[in-house]
C-alpha cells in the first residue's frame, strides 16, 4: 500500500466550511464511491450559517456567475429559490455622467444573486437559506461529519497531520486548508511547514442596507447596478439587490473611509435612490481582506489549500474558484495520492490556471482605471453600448465585454483578447472620437 493514497478507512480533515471546503469535502466523498473507498470526513466549522449578522456572514458580496450557475447544473447541483435571493437579468452601468443597462446576453435570467449566511444582522425574519449553509449541507448529506469547533492549534503524528481541538487529538490522513484569507488559518499552516508566502492581499468594504417593503424591487428590479466612477483607489462598485436589502461592494486598494464616503457621496449612487432616501453605510457591514495573488503553493505532503487561502479570481467568481480548486483537489486525492508530487502533477495546473489568468485581470482593470480618467473613452463606452443594445441581432462586443468583466462570467483572459479584436477596437476609436467631438462643442476639453 502506498502510504500517500487515500484507501478505505483513511480519514481527512477539513478546517473550513465554506464553499471551498464544502466543495471538496462533496466531491471528495463523491468520487471516493465512484472508487468504493469508504472515507471518514470531518469539516471543522465553527459558524452557523442559519444565523443572521456576524455569527452566520461569511463576508462576500453575493453573486454566482452564470457560468458557475451552468457548471453547478451539470454536476447535479441546482440552486434552490430558498438560497437564490433575486435572479439578475441585467445590469446598469453608471459614470459620472450617464448610464446605460446591458441586458443579460440571450435575455436568460442565469446570475444569481444570494446571501452567504442566514441575511444581514438587521434581518427581520428568516425567509431564506444562505448558500454556504446548503453547500456545507451538501457534503454532509454525502457522508461528511461536521465538527462545530474553531481549529487554534496543529501539528504532526508520525508523518499525519493532527487536529488538537482541545479535546481529543485527531490525526488525518489528508488535511485540507479552506480557512480564506479572513482567519488565522495560515499560522496554523506555517506552523506545519509551510515556507511559500502568503497571499497578497487589500481590504474591501461591503454593506447591507435594508429596504423593506419591496422598496428595492421597485426601485432597482433586477439589475445589478455597477459604477465606473473616476475615485482613486477604486476598481469597482456595485449595488446588488436580494430580496428585502441591497448590498453594496466596493473593490480595490485598500478601501476605507475617506474612499467609501465618496462614493455614497457620488452624484450618480444618489441618483439610484429614491429621493427622500440618501446612500448611506447600513447596519451590517465589513472590510474583509480579498487575495490580490496566490500563494506561490498551495500543497506539501497530505496537506493541500483550496479557496482563497490559496488562490482564488481577482475581485469576481470567488465561489467559482472555490468551486474549481475543491474539485481538482478531491480528485487528486481519489485518483492519483496526497503528496506533494501528486499534487504538484495535478492540482497545480487548475491552481496556476487561476493566477495566471488574474494576471490578465490586473491589466485589464488598469486600462478600466486609464479610461475612466478619460472622459471621451468613458463615452465611447457608453455610446457603443448603447448603440449595441439598441440593435437587435447586432455583435454585442463591449457589452459582451462589460458583462464579463463585471460578473466574473468568463476568463480574464478571454476578456483581453476579445478587447484587442481589430473589430472591437476599430467600433470604440469610432464612439470614442464620437463622444470626443460633443465634448469639444459644449467646451468641456477632457
Amino acid at each position: 500500500m502506498n502510504a500517500m493514497h487515500l484507501d478505505s478507512g483513511s480519514t481527512v480533515g477539513v478546517i473550513g466550511g465554506g464553499p471551498a471546503g464544502s466543495f471538496f469535502s462533496y466531491f471528495l466523498l463523491k468520487f471516493a464511491q465512484l472508487m468504493d473507498i469508504e472515507l471518514a470526513v470531518d469539516i471543522f466549522e465553527p459558524r452557523d450559517f442559519t444565523k443572521v449578522g456576524p455569527g452566520g456572514c461569511n463576508m462576500c458580496g453575493g453573486i454566482v456567475s452564470e457560468s458557475l450557475v451552468q457548471a453547478l447544473a451539470a454536476e447535479g447541483i441546482n440552486l434552490p429559490s430558498s438560497v437564490v435571493q433575486r435572479g439578475i437579468d441585467s445590469y446598469v452601468l453608471h459614470t459620472n455622467d450617464s448610464s446605460v443597462r446591458i441586458d443579460t446576453p440571450l435575455h436568460e435570467k442565469r446570475i444569481a444573486a444570494i446571501h452567504r449566511g442566514g441575511g444581514p444582522r438587521d434581518t427581520e425574519a428568516l425567509r431564506w437559506g444562505g448558500l454556504d449553509g446548503y453547500l456545507l449541507g451538501l457534503a454532509q448529506e454525502m457522508g461528511a461529519r461536521l465538527v462545530p469547533v474553531r481549529v487554534n492549534e496543529v501539528g504532526w503524528d508520525e508523518g499525519r497531520p493532527q487536529i488538537r481541538d482541545g479535546n481529543s487529538p485527531s490525526t488525518y490522513d489528508l488535511l485540507v486548508g479552506a480557512t480564506g484569507v479572513n482567519s488565522a488559518g495560515w499560522d496554523l499552516f506555517e506552523s506545519l511547514g509551510f515556507t511559500c508566502e502568503r497571499p497578497v492581499t487589500s481590504k474591501a468594504y461591503i454593506t447591507e442596507l435594508h429596504f423593506p417593503n419591496t422598496a428595492a424591487t421597485e426601485d432597482f428590479g433586477n439589475s445589478m447596478h455597477v459604477f465606473m466612477l473616476n475615485i482613486p483607489r477604486l476598481d469597482c462598485a456595485a449595488i446588488i439587490p436580494k430580496g428585502d436589502f441591497l448590498t453594496v461592494c466596493l473593490l480595490g486598494k485598500d478601501i476605507d473611509r475617506e474612499l467609501i464616503e465618496s462614493f455614497f457621496a457620488a452624484p450618480p449612487v444618489a441618483r439610484c435612490f429614491p429621493p427622500d432616501q440618501a446612500p448611506a453605510p447600513g447596519a451590517c457591514h465589513c472590510s474583509p481582506k480579498i487575495n490580490l495573488h496566490a500563494a506561490a503553493r498551495g500543497y506539501m505532503d497530505r496537506i493541500v489549500l483550496v479557496g482563497d487561502c490559496g488562490v482564488t479570481r481577482l475581485y469576481k467568481d470567488g465561489i467559482g474558484a472555490a468551486y474549481r480548486t475543491g474539485k481538482s483537489a478531491a480528485r487528486t486525492a481519489i485518483f492519483s495520492g496526497v503528496s506533494a508530487a501528486d499534487f504538484d502533477k495535478h492540482f497545480k495546473p487548475a491552481y496556476r490556471a487561476i493566477a495566471r489568468d488574474n494576471g490578465y485581470g490586473s491589466f485589464m482593470f488598469g486600462v478600466v482605471h486609464w479610461i475612466k480618467a478619460l472622459k471621451p473613452l468613458v463615452g465611447g463606452v457608453l455610446r457603443m453600448t448603447a448603440a449595441e443594445q439598441e440593435r437587435p441581432g447586432a455583435a454585442r462586443r463591449m457589452s459582451m465585454i462589460l458583462w464579463d468583466m463585471f460578473t466574473g462570467s468568463a476568463p480574464y483572459r478571454d476578456i483581453f483578447f476579445r478587447t484587442v479584436d481589430p473589430r472591437f477596437l476599430a467600433g470604440f476609436a469610432g464612439h470614442s472620437m464620437a463622444a470626443a467631438t460633443i465634448h469639444r462643442r459644449e467646451g468641456d476639453p477632457t
